[in-house]
């Protein structure tokens, strides 16, 4: 709850100095789109996940909190810095410990409509804070398309642990939403492990405040037996 607190206060802190635009508002919490941070701009995000593996013991669940912070090198491609937490909650006792970090690039291809389909292209390298386990790469090939008020987004993903025999994980996410009333965007999305059969679909909702900042919620509910019963996320993002 600590360290909670600590993040709400600092993105509060944040929101009272910012008066530039959103210029990473996002539409979907799993799903990322045509999108990059313009030139020399910066924003701190916060998202908050939270995993119920089983509705009949709602109480066992996994919270896991990020801490980003990202900045556009050109109009095109930009970097970010992940801090990760990971909170597990289990018969009203809670373990919060430092979970690694991550660092992500994107780069995005021309401009919106120059091709059939928007492409960009993504890069994360994943460390975990437990040492034995190994470094991940993360590659995402997204591409998005706007026809009027409606937006499309697909990822292809594919999760690479970086040892001899590691593992590789094939994944997606996709979101399909609607801007028809200025600052909010109503949508659905989905997302899924192709590797170990998992797969989710839920509603998305994502407002933005004016200039000060916005914000995503999206929950998908499991699809299999597979799947966790219900994932929810939260994410928060003041541009500065």
């Amino acid at each position: 709850m600590k360290l909670k607190l600590i993040i709400l206060l600092l993105v509060s802190i944040v929101v009272g100095f910012v008066a530039d635009a959103s210029a990473d508002w996002r539409s979907y919490v799993w799903t990322y789109e045509y999108m990059t941070m313009p030139q020399g701009t910066k924003e701190i995000e916060y998202y908050l996940t939270s995993q119920i593996p089983d509705w009949s013991e709602a109480d066992i669940n996994t919270m896991k909190h990020y801490l980003e912070f990202e900045y556009g090198i050109t109009d095109h491609w930009d970097v970010a810095l992940y801090q990760r937490f990971k909170q597990l909650n289990k018969d009203k006792e809670t373990d919060l410990k430092y979970n690694g970090f991550k660092v992500r690039t994107r780069y995005r291809f021309g401009e919106k409509d120059q091709y059939i389909l928007d492409p960009l292209i993504y890069l994360e390298y994943i460390r975990d804070n437990d040492l034995s386990k190994p470094n991940v790469l993360e590659v995402k090939l997204i591409l998005a398309k706007d026809i009027g008020k409606f937006n499309f987004a697909y990822n292809q993903i594919i999760k690479e642990e970086l040892e001899t025999a590691g593992k590789t994980e094939h994944e997606y996410a996709c979101g399909l939403n609607y801007n028809g009333i200025p600052g909010l965007r109503i949508g659905l999305e989905s997302k899924g492990n192709l590797t170990d059969e998992k797969y989710y679909l839920g509603p998305t909702l994502s407002y933005a405040f004016g200039h000060k900042f916005w914000t995503a919620l999206g929950v998908g509910f499991g699809l299999n037996n597979n799947s966790d019963d219900l994932q929810a996320r939260l994410i928060v993002g003041v541009p500065f």
